[in-house]
């Protein structure tokens, strides 16, 4: 009809452009602009090391090869040169060009700037990301002398700190925690029997308290001043994570056989977040690389598919929303489930949607699903009931395991989860397969709202046939946005949903 035109027209103009082969466009150098750059010494004490070097108002970027393999550790530039791991005593941090944070499972740490570089040309990194890594886990104190473009890497003295300790067993966890009088240096062995921190270059009081309790799991608490040693009881399994201001290392320890997690009821519906504000999205666009995901008779490839979808999204999002959008992939490469979770907590994300295409055995199968986390996965920590009184270290306990990143976030998952399935039943001819929950290793350490969306199965003709189709692409598309503008109201309390497709 003449009244619609001008929006098919509009409609017709997305569709080129989304199948239009991709223009090479100029990319902006991400991070903040270079005042200097050249090579710098480093002085180890024992030698001395030459490395590339930048500054900004910041302050000083160094090149992080060469003193990783002085110090210790080892770097693995990712697939995109856009996510990096740095491993060390088998605790990895990730970190990128386009992110002023360093994240380390779900623990998410403010930098002072974005690294910079690449594999090719040599990543720089900040000093308080060296001073993260080695001087927390090593002990080494970085200095940079800007004058004689020197930076000195030295072992930080030697401290005596006080600690003190507790142990609760609530339903069949048992939690120590160990507070300490400043946060130490350390690093944490495991093996079958034990787990051991070891203090490096710190030492502990000589007063430190000696009355240590045990129970059936944790057998004995050894304490020396170079370190601490929980003896643990056959057939346990421990996990640890860290609690800020006081410091307090903590230990769950429980039977490795255990059925069920104990969980903390959630809250219904979406819960507002500290910022209040949805302003970073992260999708992702499934598979990649050699993992090609489902394949259609005709031969299509889910991971090509889920990319264009992902693309499209992103370009839907950023028109309607003031919202940032990042892609876990831009290209067909191949990203390890967990760096797709530490690239969306390095970006600081609001919102992780995962996007997929299905398959099935005898293609009679069809219709789009939505998943969120299924709560009897989620490992949970040990929360004090009514033996924690106000001030025990046991009072504040919170779910900040790799593994529990979601537990904070079920119910806003669920809740975006239920929009995204309403749209997708509303706007198409399709099967309603409902939300479910399921056991998704890719949502487990996104530390935020995460869903994972099955958009129809390549197995069906018919559904594979419209998926060829990038004007069906586009709709697909434009009910994601729809969802996504519907929850971020309910969140934010905006009142601007998203209810029509922009002309």
């Amino acid at each position: 009809m003449i009244a619609a035109a001008p929006r098919a027209l509009g409609l017709l103009l997305l569709v080129c452009l989304l199948s239009a082969p991709a223009v090479a466009a100029k990319k902006e150098e991400p991070g903040l602009p270079i005042l200097e750059s050249g090579m710098a010494a480093v002085d180890l004490g024992n030698r001395r090391l030459t490395v590339r070097y930048s500054t900004t108002v910041a302050g000083p970027l160094v090149e992080a090869r060469p003193l990783i393999a002085a110090l210790g550790g080892e770097l693995e530039i990712g697939p995109l040169g856009e996510s990096h791991e740095l491993t060390l005593n088998e605790q990895t941090f990730a970190f990128g060009p386009r992110s002023d944070a360093l994240t380390s499972g779900a623990e998410i740490i403010d930098l002072s700037q974005a690294a910079i570089g690449t594999g090719e040309t040599g990543v720089q990194v900040p000093l308080d990301l060296l001073d993260r890594i080695y001087g927390h886990q090593l002990g080494y104190e970085f200095t940079w002398n800007p004058a004689a473009r020197l930076l000195l890497v030295r072992h930080q003295p030697s401290r005596e700190l006080g600690m003190q300790f507790n142990l609760v067993h609530v339903q069949g966890v048992t939690t120590v925690v160990l507070q300490f009088s400043t946060r130490p240096r350390y690093r944490i062995r495991d093996s079958i029997t034990s787990v051991t921190v070891e203090l490096i270059g710190d030492r502990l009081r000589g007063d430190t308290a000696r009355t240590l309790p045990t129970d059936d799991m944790v057998r004995g608490i050894e304490v020396a001043r170079n370190g601490i040693r929980l003896r643990l009881a056959p057939g346990t399994k421990v996990e640890n994570y860290v609690l800020d201001d006081p410091y307090r290392l903590v230990f769950d320890v429980f039977r490795d056989a255990r059925a069920r997690a104990r969980m903390p009821v959630a809250p219904e519906g979406p819960q507002r977040r500290r910022s209040e504000r949805i302003r970073t999205i992260v999708l992702d666009p499934g598979h990649g690389g050699a993992d090609t995901g489902a394949v259609g008779a005709s031969g299509l490839e889910e991971k090509r598919l889920v990319l264009q979808l992902a693309r499209a999204t992103q370009r839907l999002l950023e028109e309607r929303l003031p919202v940032r959008v990042v892609l876990t992939r831009t290209t067909d490469a191949e990203v390890p489930l967990p760096s797709r979770a530490a690239f969306a907590n390095q970006n600081k994300g609001d919102l992780f949607v995962s996007l997929h295409l299905n398959s099935a055995v005898g293609g009679g199968a069809r219709g789009a699903e939505t998943f969120y986390l299924s709560a009897d996965t989620v490992q949970t920590a040990a929360i004090a009931g009514a033996d924690a009184e106000e001030g025990d270290p046991l009072f504040d306990l919170k779910l900040l395991h790799w593994d529990l990143a979601q537990t904070p976030h079920l119910a806003g998952s669920r809740a975006l989860a239920e929009l995204i399935q309403e749209e997708l039943d509303a706007g198409f001819d399709l099967r309603r397969r409902s939300v479910k929950r399921a056991p998704l290793r890719v949502l487990m350490g996104v530390a935020m709202p995460a869903v994972l969306v099955e958009l129809g199965f390549l197995s069906h003709r018919e559904e594979e046939e419209k998926l060829s189709d990038p004007a069906y692409r586009l709709e697909l598309a434009d009910a994601l946005v729809k969802a996504i503008g519907r929850y971020r109201a309910q969140v934010e309390g905006s009142g601007d949903a998203i209810e029509e497709a922009a002309p």
